[in-house]
């Protein structure tokens, strides 16, 4: 899953991505409103984080901008304003959600993947399931067949990827967009190399294999040959 993050202070924003990435979230971080809306704009986002009070241009302008050309990311808003009148500027912008300063970095996150569920329209739940594999979103833990299966972060975040789009074919492009922060330089087989060491942790033993490469398309992740 790919987040925007437009925060101007840059411990607030540190500590935002540091403890995303380690969730398994690609996140591109914009110090100011401008470059935010630029950003929000022109790439794909899974829900963004902006803060109120930004240089260049306030958090709720940036929102309303966003609205006004039919940008429907998820929006949660940062701000220390605490009234129930920001409040409700807030959420009047077209924001979708609002968290005062200072928070909990684990009602952020409860919060980000709240917004998640509601936008791609699954169901409340915080494990997803294709066939005997599971994956737990807040455990971070993925069985197959009765198997604890161990992956690194960015493995992780990668199968969640596949099964969020199970039995749709996903191309090495959407998969860099959602899967890899906006700054990543890739090698050109970096997709393909993640892939493989997917196959082995979560193919390799069993007869029915679930990633699947769909030649000149991507790949897709589905429970039947």
């Amino acid at each position: 899953m790919r987040l925007l993050l437009v925060e101007d202070d840059l411990k607030i924003a540190f500590f935002i991505t540091n403890g995303l990435n380690e969730a398994g979230f690609a996140v591109d971080h914009a110090k100011d409103g401008e470059d935010g809306l630029y950003m929000a704009l022109h790439e794909p986002y899974d829900a963004a984080i902006i803060d109120c009070m930004l240089p260049k241009m306030d958090g709720l302008t940036l929102i309303s901008k966003l609205r006004q050309q039919r940008i429907n990311t998820p929006v949660i808003i940062l701000s220390a304003r605490r009234s129930v009148e920001d409040r409700v500027k807030g959420l009047e912008s077209g924001s979708d959600d609002y968290l005062t300063k200072p928070f909990a970095f684990s009602e952020l996150l409860a919060r980000v993947y709240a917004l998640i569920r509601r936008a791609t329209g699954a169901k409340e739940t915080t494990r997803l399931e294709v066939g005997d594999l599971s994956l737990d979103l807040i455990k971070k833990e993925v069985v197959r067949g009765g198997k604890k299966i161990e992956l690194q972060p960015r493995e992780f975040s990668l199968l969640e990827y596949l099964m969020r789009n199970a039995g749709r074919v996903v191309s090495k492009t959407m998969i860099m967009e959602h899967v890899w922060n906006y700054d990543f330089v890739p090698m050109t087989n970096v997709v393909e190399s993640r892939i493989c060491i997917l196959r082995e942790k979560i193919d390799k033993d069993f007869d029915l294999k679930l990633i699947h490469t769909i030649r000149g398309a991507g790949y897709v992740l589905r429970d039947h040959s």
